[in-house]
């Protein structure tokens, strides 16, 4: 059975304020080209649909044309909700649309009722793993603790006990969205650290011919059954060496995997320039840069009057722009979105209480911290729920 192993569409998303719909609808168009072309037998799609809840019209747009496209192609598709989707509003219909082959999987409770697509080898029972916000869903699933690896192993565990009701040779494979230990972040992706704990391990999987991973935007693999597809397009210039694909992965008679990365439709290259003003004006090894999407650090002594309107003639693309003058990477100015960079919302509560107070907090007082954002999370879940 040939599977497209696809995630994080962040429909109605934009890179620093510039629309990436059309970029969006273009890569819409190559998978629903995939598909046809490449005699997909079934789609997944691992979560983060939209880039929020309540998503713009045209966002919602995109997405009915792309779930119309394949429908009519007869392929099955089988989508979770990620941390960004509201999982009620993006599971409105879902028993109707899965009598048209597109298959929406939203509910935790849900979690270990698969859909069954069937080939000549026999039955694939394909599991959705919607993100489950621990706070929320650990009474649910009867989970020992409030924080990923208890709660998706919960899932897991389920998963599997509904996996050994099934005849033998029957084949498996698992959507999930959530931060598997041993892979890479980057800029663009929400922090779902909860319990103080942001990542599982990747053990939960055990016993899965092939898990179909989303919310990290870079694609990899963790082992030949456990594969992020990451994103289709850049969201973040911290993504500006990714190669942007999906997985074409074929699941043999016996739950053999293999998988060919597919390259997606790159709208525009993205450059991440630094230095002065004027060197970034003429050294002609930027020449190359002029019609990518830029982001400018300058690093001069003084900053240069106007200087986005001096980039935008020779980078007419420019979007963003930073100073950090030389010599003073000390100046809490200069370094603050440095030192805030990679960190969750837990070591940034922890560093600026240690700043005020003059030592860091004790462990009850990180326990405290840790508890208020994960009541944060939790009542933002549910709102978005309701």
């Amino acid at each position: 059975m040939r599977l497209l192993h696809t995630s994080d569409w962040h429909l109605g998303r934009s890179l620093h304020r510039v629309s990436l719909l059309d970029a969006q609808r273009a890569f819409l168009d190559h998978l629903v080209a995939t598909v046809r072309d490449r005699d997909v037998d079934a789609v997944l799609v691992a979560g983060d649909i939209y880039d929020r809840a309540v998503p713009p019209l045209a966002a919602v747009e995109l997405y009915d044309g792309a779930l119309h496209a394949l429908a009519e192609l007869g392929v099955p598709t089988v989508m979770i909700s990620g941390n960004h989707d509201s999982a009620r509003r993006l599971g409105v219909g879902a028993g109707l649309m899965g009598r048209a082959g597109v298959h929406l999987r939203t509910d935790p409770a849900t979690c270990d009722r698969p859909v069954v697509l069937h080939d000549t080898h026999g039955d694939v029972a394909v599991y959705g793993l919607p993100y489950l916000e621990p706070a929320l869903v650990r009474d649910e699933l009867g989970a020992e603790r409030a924080d990923h690896p208890a709660v998706l192993g919960a899932a897991a565990d389920r998963v599997r006990a509904d996996l050994a009701t099934r005849p033998a040779g029957t084949r498996s494979v698992v959507l999930a969205h959530a931060f598997v230990t041993g892979a890479a972040p980057c800029d663009s992706e929400r922090d779902i650290t909860a319990g103080g704990v942001p990542s599982v391990p990747a053990g939960l999987f055990d016993g899965i011919d092939y898990t179909a991973l989303g919310h990290l935007h870079g694609c990899q693999t963790l082992t030949e059954r456990i594969r992020y597809s990451g994103s289709p397009l850049a969201y973040s210039f911290s993504e500006e060496h990714h190669r942007k694909s999906m997985w074409l992965v074929d699941l043999g008679p016996g739950g053999e995997v293999t998988a060919e990365r597919v390259d997606t439709p790159v709208p525009r290259r993205l450059a991440r320039l630094r230095g002065r003003l004027a060197d970034l004006l003429a050294d002609p090894a930027h020449d190359k840069h002029a019609d990518a999407w830029v982001e400018a650090v300058l690093t001069d002594p003084v900053r240069p009057y106007e200087p986005m309107a001096a980039l935008a003639e020779r980078f007419p693309h420019v979007l963003s722009l930073g100073f950090e003058p030389e010599g003073r990477e000390d100046d809490p100015a200069a370094s603050y979105a440095r030192r805030l960079a990679g960190r969750s919302d837990q070591q940034i509560a922890e560093d600026f209480v240690g700043h005020v107070r003059g030592s860091a907090p004790d462990p009850h007082e990180q326990r405290v911290l840790r508890e208020a954002f994960d009541a944060v999370r939790a009542a933002a879940a549910a709102g978005e729920r309701d």
